[in-house]
């Protein structure tokens, strides 16, 4: 699959479902201003991963907000097994500390078989968390911050997403997922 297509496939998931079922309340107005930056990355080796989300981190704080507000490192060949990459997400919070990014930048994480403790693969709350490809999602805090005083009661988001996904069911996340096809 060529990049074009992984970052196409990228913004369907963003549209239809991010945005469209209301999962981050955040994501429609960088969609919408195209300030979102995508970068597949088509690599299995964690090094190189690595080298590429310090760049991609270092590019974010450089960056005015105005141009650039949030980034996503798409990794459509690496990771397949989910507890590898969730392995590796420990791996990627060590470099924000190590860089001094923590507290400026945080990565929220998204896989095609991603699964919450204490879940079973196939319950509906798994898909508040799941891409078509492995990406680290790279914010900044300020975003973040600012984002979450317009929202009433921001704690409850997670159990609105996963209410909204349980009564989609997995016939009606099926059929969204088709989209991005």
């Amino acid at each position: 699959m060529d990049r074009s297509e992984v970052i196409r496939k990228t913004q369907v998931w963003l549209k239809e479902i991010v945005i469209g079922l209301n999962l981050c309340p955040f994501a429609a107005l960088p969609f919408a201003q195209d300030t979102v930056r995508y970068t597949v990355l088509e690599t299995e080796e964690e090094e190189e991963i690595l080298e590429q989300l310090k760049l991609e981190m270092r590019r974010l704080m450089d960056t005015p907000k105005i141009l650039l507000e949030t980034s996503l490192l798409i990794l459509p060949t690496a990771f397949s097994n989910f507890l590898d990459y969730n392995d590796f997400l420990h791996v990627a919070n060590d470099l924000l500390e190590e860089e001094d990014w923590s507290g400026h930048l945080q990565i929220a994480s998204f896989h095609p078989i991603y699964q919450f403790a204490g879940t079973q693969a196939d319950d509906p709350e798994n898909y508040t968390n799941r891409a078509p490809f492995p990406i680290l999602h790279l914010l900044r805090e300020e975003s973040i911050a600012s984002a979450l005083e317009t929202v009433k009661h921001p704690e409850e988001i997670y159990k609105r997403n996963i209410k909204t996904m349980e009564d989609l069911g997995m016939e009606g996340i099926q059929r969204l997922w088709l989209k991005i096809a």
